[in-house]
């Protein structure tokens, strides 16, 4: 990987803030020339953060024909490229490496079920879209309900002052990359949990636990613009931000849209 493409990386925007720290040194041992794998594994090795259950690999260890789902379920190991979407995928593993491994032990489960086949049954379709773009908010509970009803000017504007009792954590490697470039499309899939999960001692282990095949198949997911998120980006202290239908687009819209999706 390029170092230009680390070198992108913006560690004091807010939504990077718990891989920040992570973030940063393996940055720099990438850039010092090592791969993607190697600074991943070099955290571990170093007691940067406690081992989490896999080792990334290159790419190239993964066989020809094997579901990538499978490889790590059977090796225990990553296959994990020189490219900043591996890269924020192994800093998630380190960041929430229970969550992960519960992904992967459910995606293992749908794939001995199911095989792989052409489709994603919708547990596989559900764990890709929370892996790959997926949210979880911790906040009061008028936030986490007007964000179910898509009451974008209640959540962002009315609510406020509420933000400051609320942590939007994201866990979606793809969204991540995406946010390199901040644009106000980007749009995460908040997960909306079972149980509550705001006060436990260890929220990676809570969520591991919260996450079962029956409530994903169910796609529990809420649709939020990031860059909405009180003080997350400039343009949204002006409140005509939240004025644009078609980012901050209503529950009957959504409705409205299904047919044509």
């Amino acid at each position: 990987m390029a170092a230009g493409g680390l070198g992108a990386i913006d560690w004091h925007a807010p939504w990077l803030a718990p891989l920040a720290p992570l973030g940063r040194r393996a940055t720099q041992r990438v850039q010092a020339g090592a791969s993607v794998a190697t600074a991943l594994n070099a955290l571990v090795d170093e007691g940067a953060v406690p081992a989490p259950g896999v080792r990334f690999v290159p790419q190239a260890a993964l066989p020809a024909g094997m579901a990538y789902e499978q490889f790590i379920h059977d090796r225990r190991s990553v296959p994990t490229r020189d490219n900043l979407h591996d890269f924020f995928n192994g800093l998630v593993w380190l960041r929430y490496p229970a969550t992960k491994r519960r992904f992967n032990q459910l995606q293992a489960q749908a794939l001995a079920q199911d095989g792989v086949g052409a489709v994603r049954g919708p547990v596989r379709d559900a764990l890709t879209v929370f892996d790959e773009n997926g949210a979880l908010l911790l906040a009061p509970p008028e936030l986490h309900a007007a964000l179910a009803a898509r009451q974008w000017r209640r959540l962002c504007v009315e609510l406020r002052p509420l933000w400051r009792q609320a942590r939007l954590l994201l866990l979606g490697h793809a969204l991540l990359e995406k946010l390199i470039s901040p644009r106000k499309s980007i749009t995460a899939h908040v997960y909306q949990a079972q149980t509550a999960i705001d006060n436990v001692v260890n929220l990676d282990d809570a969520l591991a636990r919260d996450l079962t095949a029956p409530w994903l198949a169910a796609k529990p997911f809420c649709p939020l613009p990031v860059l909405g998120v009180p003080g997350w980006w400039p343009e949204n202290e002006n409140f005509c931000f939240y004025d644009d239908s078609v980012v901050f687009r209503g529950a009957r819209q959504l409705t409205q849209a299904q047919p044509n999706a």
